[in-house]
């Protein structure tokens, strides 16, 4: 009866403490944490699908389709947050808009 008695206190301890853990990591910000890198992973692997989308409308010899394409690369690294990636972007969409005849200069 005894080993019983210990077994029992020893489950009813590790399962307070299994408790308290979730507890922490729900209450404590690890969620929100965890679904913070998430998103952060899912808008640069958007931005990154968007640059491979610019290379093929450029492969496809359409100026105003690859000016346009860079203009949705630019707004992806905007929405991730990459701000060095933007401002190359927005640099490399001006570029594509004067091959457009969008800019005259």
């Amino acid at each position: 009866m005894e080993t019983n008695k210990k077994t029992s206190t020893a489950k009813t301890i590790i399962s307070v403490i299994f408790f308290i853990g979730i507890l922490w990591y729900f209450m404590g910000g690890g969620l929100d944490s965890q679904v913070s890198n998430n998103m952060q992973k899912i808008e640069n692997q958007v931005a990154l699908d968007a640059e491979k989308q610019y290379e093929i409308a450029k492969n496809g010899d359409d100026k105003i389709q690859t000016y346009v394409q860079a203009g949705m690369v630019a707004a992806a690294y905007l929405q991730a947050k990459d701000e060095v990636n933007y401002n190359k972007w927005k640099a490399i969409e001006k570029e594509e808009a004067k091959n457009a005849g969008m800019i005259i200069e």
